[in-house]
């Protein structure tokens, strides 16, 4: 065989449409994934709350610097129980505050001597960090409740502030997510002694 050699240069070689395509379909994949995201972002929050447990209000139950899943849905179609622990806008301002369920609608509240008493009815409450020191009675109206700290005497609740329209309720606590020792559901506890 003879082999001869050439001054020709290689012919460039132009880019296939499969490179192109490929770009196309990346970006049309990461688009799809952007908005895939936002769309669960907004369903998520649609259900559901985070919140930042901010003071000492609940102890011992929930501890300053916790993390709680809310159910924006759970009263959709009813009002708390007593017991529940939601999380609501407060009637004084903007604030999220976390509170627990004490007076419904048409009950009268009355805390004296360190009870507790709803409808005339003691409460045990095996909860909270100590007895109120303060006294008082409370008629809860239509379309309210009343709503407690966990850690009586350092809580500004129903007790202060006077009663929290159904409207400003965001949701019912369900579990603490943050941080992983503390993990739990938060369990509804029926608070009338038998």
């Amino acid at each position: 065989m003879d082999y001869t050699q050439t001054d020709e240069q290689p012919l460039p070689v132009e880019p296939q449409e499969g490179g192109t395509s490929t770009w196309i379909q990346f970006i049309r994949d990461l688009l799809e994934t952007i908005i895939l995201a936002v769309v669960l972002f907004f369903a998520i929050n649609a259900v559901s709350a985070r919140v930042r447990v901010d003071g000492f209000s609940m102890r011992p139950t929930l501890q300053d610097g916790e993390y709680v899943l809310v159910n924006r849905l759970a009263f959709k179609t009813g009002i708390p129980d007593r017991g529940d622990i939601i999380v609501f806008q407060s009637p004084l301002n903007s604030q999220d505050l976390i509170k627990r369920v004490i007076g419904l609608p048409g009950e009268t509240v009355r805390i004296f001597e360190g009870q507790v008493l709803v409808d005339g009815q003691a409460l045990t409450e095996p909860y909270i960090a100590a007895a109120p020191a303060y006294n008082g009675e409370w008629a809860v109206p239509e379309d309210h409740l009343f709503v407690l700290g966990d850690n009586r005497n350092d809580s500004s609740d129903s007790h202060a502030w006077g009663l929290l329209p159904l409207e400003n309720v965001i949701g019912k606590a369900i579990l603490i997510y943050w941080p992983p020792p503390e993990w739990g559901v938060l369990t509804h506890i029926d608070s009338f002694a038998q």
